[in-house]
Parts: structure tokens; sequence; C-alpha cells
């Protein structure tokens, strides 16, 4: 694949992420939703004493997890993409299937995850994908179909297991690109702009933090200003 290509596609789509982190943090980031969704014990084990503390442990906790999907969403459209520059792939219409290409006389139907946790549902869910898809395209065409999942980071051995296939990390991007050393070439494009936004994303986050904390001091501390961790553990987890 054109290196240019690439390069020009990482830096403005890694833009459109920084950028999603950021509406992501304000619109969700409240104190309520916050000590609703995480483990109140938990922060209390870990010693915590000062409202900013808490406020930084729970919205990192879950900032985390916001950042993993955003992300894997830019690896999935950056699959889709390089494999349209190799391969002519395209987005599939067919429900559960990310990716259609054609590739040694074979039409490939991929499902692209970032990674390669995945419980024995969702790859039941996967399997069902799969034929209903291939039943589909043989409707259409006697060409020979082939299933993969696959996985943009982690490692596997490249089994079949009567349903599809499995590519994982680097023997995924070398699938898509044609190009075994691919998986390499995609790390310093994601370096383009980060600095920048990065400081960005500080400033707003510091902004949000401040704001955070003053509220929870109003609403969660006690007189003599320590956490009320028995107001936080009812809020948590009291019936109602």
């Amino acid at each position: 694949m054109n290196n240019k290509k690439l390069i020009e596609y990482i830096s403005t789509n890694i833009s459109e992420f920084h950028k999603k982190r950021i509406e992501k943090m304000k619109k969700s980031l409240n104190i309520k939703e916050l000590i609703k969704r995480k483990n109140p014990y938990l922060f209390k084990a870990k010693g915590i004493v000062t409202c900013e503390e808490y406020i930084r442990a729970l919205s990192e906790a879950f900032l985390s997890s916001q950042e993993e999907t955003l992300f894997g969403d830019f690896l999935e459209e950056l699959a889709i993409f390089v494999c349209r520059e190799t391969y002519g792939g395209y987005k599939s219409g067919i429900t559960g299937i990310d990716l259609e290409f054609e590739k040694g006389g074979i039409r490939w139907i991929v499902d692209i995850k970032s990674g390669s946790n995945h419980n024995s549902s969702q790859l039941k869910k996967m399997e069902d994908n799969f034929k209903e898809a291939k039943k589909v395209i043989k409707q259409k065409t006697n060409i020979q179909v082939e299933a993969v999942r696959g996985c943009c980071y982690g490692k596997n051995s490249n089994n079949y297991n009567g349903i599809y296939y499995k590519y994982f990390g680097q023997d995924f991007w070398g699938f898509l690109s044609g190009d075994e050393g691919f998986y390499l070439r995609i790390i310093e494009p994601l370096g383009i702009k980060a600095k920048v936004k990065s400081d960005e994303f500080n400033i707003e986050y510091g902004k949000l933090i401040n704001q955070l904390t003053i509220e929870f001091s109003k609403n969660y501390c006690l007189d003599d200003m320590s956490i009320d961790w028995k107001k936080i553990v009812n809020e948590n987890s009291m019936r109602k």
C-alpha cells in the first residue's frame, strides 16, 4: 500500500478520534452516573481520601473503557480503508459483516474487531452471521466464500474451525494489505499531532475535573470535609 496515502488517512482520521474523546468526556462525565457505575468498595479499599483523587479515579476508569471503544472504531475503519486500497474491499451491507473483498478467486467476508477478547455468546453470534452471509452471497453467485474473524491486535495461530479463519495482529494486517510488515507501518503515523491533541484534551479534562471536584465536595462530604462513603454506597447500591 502507498505509504503517503496511509499517513494521510491516519493523520486525518486520528484527529476525529481525539475530537470524539473530548465530546464523550464532556457529555458523559457527571457525578451521579460515575458513582452509580463504579465499585465504591474498591475505591474505599484503595485508601482514597481526597475529593479530587476520587473524582480522577472514577473519571479515568470510565474514560479508559470509552477510549477503547472509540479507538476500536478507528482501527476497524482503518482496516476497511487498507483493504479498499489493496484489494478493492468495501464495507459490507450484510448484517454482522464489516468487510467484503475478493482475493485469490475467493470472496472473503470479514468481521473486524479491535481485540480478541470475546465471550462464547459473541462468538456464537459471529458464527451465525457468517453462515447467513454465506447463504446470501451464494444465492447471487457461485464464487467460493470464506469467512474471517479479524482482530487488529493480539496474536493467535491461524486455525480454521470449519466456519471461519482467525487472523490476529500481524497476520490480520498482512492478510488485508499483502504486506507482512504492515502492522509496524501503522505506528508512526499515529504519533502525528498526538502531542497537540493530548494537550488539548488535558486542558479540557482539567477544567472538568475541577468542576466535578467542587460539585462532589458540596454533595458528598461530611461537615469535617472527609468523604461521606456511606452516602456514596447508598447512591450506588441502596434499593429505591
